[in-house]
């Protein structure tokens, strides 16, 4: 990848997607991940599982912070390898440079101002400075006349498909009426695994021929939304094209038919795969200059050892994290909670 060094932002030009591969090895490594994320989640649908929680799921990225402030806690006073500790601590989980050192000068400052002198109240010092920097609405926004259309935008292989396929059931669960539009036509089965997800929840599906414009699959989705009285539009995007046509390009022409539709596009949710770290900053950048993007649904959060990300993602691009997976299951996609976030981190049991 071309990266501008001041900036590390991708030139417009240069579409992500990531390693090379070969046509077969990416249709393979597709296949491979489709079969993951369905095998086994019929059973998981129809039967109910244990709310996932932040402090039961969150072990590998608590991991990064354990051993830290476990030494924190043991010493007696607070001193400058104290500082040292909890700045290599934030930026090994992937917080940033940044970040960790914006957030890591105002708790001086409040270490300062309350007169704070012990480990413990530094640590609760950090912590509430974490969850005021996190703290905001996570809530889906829906608009006052139906059907609201949500567009998910992201790379290949992040889960974005199967993103959708969750917060449909959410929807169906809670009574509200859903349309997907199949609009990744450059993915091969991209339109028979969101079927799937339609079928298991009741949804609609609209779809199109493949390698059709995902801008009219959208377009006509909403039409259909429209006419039947559905209440939300779920717009599966491409992630990575196979012609010359520039990704954010295609992105934005789908945000500008989206709006000229009879539904209003209230999100434009970025999913990342929370187990890129920092690199998903850069695709964050670039998928907000497309299409305005209004908040990230984080997945795979459980598996990463980086959950500073949603720290980097809030300070560096002022952008909320709304949903974040916490699992496989469909009910293991939750709405992303700041308080049991940062305790979840800095739990030491």
């Amino acid at each position: 990848e071309i990266v501008d060094p001041m900036s590390g932002i991708l030139p417009p030009e240069v579409v992500i997607t990531g390693p090379e591969l070969t046509p077969e090895e990416e249709a393979a490594n597709i296949a491979a991940a489709e079969a993951a994320e369905l095998e086994g989640e019929d059973d998981l649908l129809e039967e109910p599982v244990p709310r996932a929680t932040f402090r039961a799921r969150l072990s590998r990225a608590r991991s990064t912070f354990s051993g830290y402030v476990g030494s924190i806690l043991s010493r007696s006073e607070i001193d400058s390898d104290t500082w040292d500790e909890l700045e290599e601590a934030l930026i090994r989980a992937d917080v940033g440079i940044g970040p960790a050192t914006e957030l890591l000068d105002s708790v001086r400052a409040t270490v300062k101002e309350r007169g704070i002198t012990t480990p413990v109240d530094l640590i609760a010092a950090v912590k509430d400075e974490m969850k005021a920097r996190l703290a905001g609405s996570v809530e889906l926004a829906r608009a006052e006349k139906s059907p609201s259309v949500w567009l998910f935008v992201g790379v290949n292989g992040v889960g974005k498909t199967t993103t959708i396929g969750k917060v449909g059931k959410r929807l169906t669960d809670s009574g509200s009426s859903v349309v997907m539009a199949a609009g990744d036509t450059f993915r091969a089965a991209a339109a028979e695994q969101l079927g799937t997800w339609a079928d298991r929840c009741g949804a609609d599906l609209v779809r199109g021929a493949e390698g059709g414009d995902p801008s009219s699959i959208i377009f006509d989705a909403i039409a259909s939304a429209a006419a039947k009285g559905a209440d939300v539009v779920l717009a599966d995007t491409a992630g990575r094209l196979h012609t010359k046509t520039n990704l954010m390009e295609e992105l934005a022409k789908v945000r500008r038919v989206a709006d000229k539709g009879d539904g209003t596009v209230t999100e434009v949710l970025l999913v990342l795969d929370a187990t890129t770290g920092q690199n998903g900053l850069q695709q964050a950048r670039q998928f907000t200059e497309a299409t305005d993007v209004t908040g990230v649904v984080l997945t795979k959060l459980d598996g990463s050892a980086k959950g500073g990300i949603v720290f980097a993602i809030r300070s560096e691009l002022g952008m909320p994290v709304k949903l974040v997976g916490l699992g496989e299951s469909a009910d293991d996609l939750v709405d992303f909670d700041a308080d049991e976030f940062v305790d979840a981190l800095f739990d030491q049991e």
